[in-house]
């Protein structure tokens, strides 16, 4: 499920505290217990229709058969949204109210931000149907969702699915006492503490029951309605009529009629999912390379696979490339390179012919390693914006970054050998990086809020130095390999990135500095082995 903003908390993110991060989160998250975890408000990936369209595909051609779910927030305008959603291929539109959420959402969002998914759902529905959408995607809802009759007036407004949380919460124990983030939840619900997790004395045959109540009610009101099966249900909002008795005089002038609006091509449109949607995989590239790589994945032997690009690597080279994989371009690459790398190695180099110079060119696009838990990357030239953002233990270097640079980073190795952009650290709380500050200007384009900046010591200077040796091997650097020759006088001018809280939790550990990071991996090649630069690509540092 790609999670484009929660109900309770429309755009806010949200934050998980280092005291609630123990052992078992932190190899969830590719973290270290005792440092907190921030999760975004937005999707650094997610700019446009286009972008989602391209993650979905993407997701879908790792896992076909895996069911993409997109989650929307209950607010006007949402149909428009969901409409593009499903343009772009989403097997599920999850629309979600405000009144769901943990009890960690901030009172005010949870009092001001947001609407009832009624509404929202019931524009997602209509709007789908006005468009000829609604029977290629699945409409799901969620949001204080508790009984029979809530999942009645769901259906009868367009959904097929419905989510629960709170209530199955609460039949297993929960008191509701909105303390989830302060770690000291008295019935041992949404708490790391060991002596209060042993009073939890939920048993899932408590929600198994609860979920049979559900039922029941909703057994009894479709027989009320003469519906044989949910299905049927699914958009006859000409079911509901909206209540006038019992209500103040203010509530009853209450106009429900856009909400219960039923659209004329309900008479020939299904009204819920009856088409799988066309992802389009049958003809990718992917099958080739893998029938090709079919005695690596079934015998264990190695294969090597060339292959002539004919414009650059388009978008999401290498993205979620596993261990035992290598990849290695010349030329150049778009966004999303790799994106969710997950052991593999990468590799980008200009053409030995090229002109320029490559530490001044811009050889991959934006939001690369976005994601990525391990493997690591090499960039013979500079990446655009939002590079390794929610890196959480890939190692790459890279000859200069755009804006954003290692945003949200938990954990992982980023060395740049030029400049960045502004807001470079920003939200960063795990991993290090090091930056070559060749024009002294790092200081000004580093958000410092959460991290320090520090000279390398004698550790720092290894790793370096075994990754700029690595980074000339495989991509030919010659910038990599003029650092090298002066090396002594240019170690300098390397500044070393380091999480405040990062550096606390390592040293409460007693661990390294380079704990948790796949340091271990790098081995200096021999001299000998390193590359000549091009003539053409010839070096000054100075």
């Amino acid at each position: 499920q790609i999670k484009m903003a929660q109900g309770a908390k429309p755009g806010e993110g949200g934050q998980l505290p280092g005291r609630k991060v123990d052992a078992t989160i932190a190899r969830v998250r590719h973290s270290m217990p005792g440092v907190t975890l921030i999760s975004p408000p937005p999707h650094h990936d997610i700019y446009s229709i286009e972008d989602l369209a391209q993650l979905i595909f993407d997701l879908k051609n790792v896992n076909p058969s895996a069911r993409i779910s997109v989650k929307l927030v209950s607010e006007a305008g949402v149909g428009t949204v969901a409409a593009g959603v499903v343009k772009a291929h989403a097997d599920v539109v999850l629309i979600a109210g405000d009144n769901g959420g943990t009890g960690a959402s901030p009172l005010t969002a949870i009092h001001h931000s947001g609407v009832p998914w009624e509404l929202g759902l019931a524009e997602a529905h209509q709007v789908l149907m006005l468009n000829g959408l609604r029977s290629r995607a699945i409409l799901q809802t969620d949001g204080k969702l508790n009984t029979g009759r809530d999942v009645a007036i769901a259906a009868l407004l367009g959904a097929e699915e419905f989510g629960f949380a709170t209530a199955p919460l609460v039949a297993s124990g929960c008191i509701m006492m909105r303390k989830c983030h302060l770690n000291t939840c008295p019935v041992g619900v949404a708490t790391q503490d060991p002596v209060l997790r042993a009073r939890f004395q939920g048993q899932p045959e408590h929600v198994i029951r609860y979920f049979f109540f559900v039922a029941e009610e909703l057994r009894g009101i479709m027989a009320g309605l003469g519906f044989r099966t949910l299905k049927d249900m699914v958009g006859r909002s000409d079911c509901l009529k909206p209540r006038k008795e019992g209500l103040n005089p203010k509530a009853r002038k209450v106009d429900t009629s856009e909400i219960l609006y039923r659209s004329a091509r309900a008479a020939v449109d299904p009204g819920s999912c009856v088409i799988s949607q066309d992802h389009k995989l049958e003809g990718v590239l992917d099958h080739a390379i893998i029938a090709q790589a079919r005695p690596a994945l079934e015998e264990g032997r190695a294969v090597v696979i060339e292959t002539a690009i004919r414009n650059s690597a388009g978008q999401s080279f290498g993205a979620f490339a596993s261990p035992g994989m290598t990849l290695e371009l010349t030329g150049d690459a778009n966004d999303y390179v790799g994106k969710g790398l997950s052991g593999g190695i990468i590799s980008v180099r200009p053409h030995a012919a090229s002109p320029f110079r490559a530490h001044e060119q811009v050889i991959v696009g934006n939001v690369v390693l976005y994601g990525a838990t391990s493997g690591r990357a090499f960039f013979n030239g500079r990446a655009g914006e939002r590079f390794a953002i929610r890196n959480s233990g890939a190692v790459t270097v890279v000859e200069g970054v755009g804006d954003h640079g290692c945003e949200y980073m938990t954990g992982g190795l980023v060395l740049v050998l030029g400049p960045v952009g502004r807001n470079f650290a920003a939200g960063m709380s795990g991993g290090l990086a090091y930056v070559y500050d060749e024009e002294g200007s790092f200081d000004a384009r580093c958000n410092k809020e959460m991290v320090e900046l520090t000279a390398l010591d004698a550790e720092d200077a290894a790793t370096v130095k075994a990754l700029l040796a690595e980074h000339a091997v495989r991509t030919g650097s010659p910038r990599a390999r003029a650092i090298l020759d002066a090396w002594e006088i240019l170690r300098g001018r390397f500044v070393k990135v380091f999480p405040s809280e990062y550096r606390r939790a390592l040293e409460a550990a007693g661990a390294p500095a380079t704990n948790a990071l796949p340091i271990s991996e790098l081995s200096p090649p021999d001299p000998g082995d390193l590359p000549a630069p091009e003539p053409a690509a010839d070096e000054e540092v100075h």
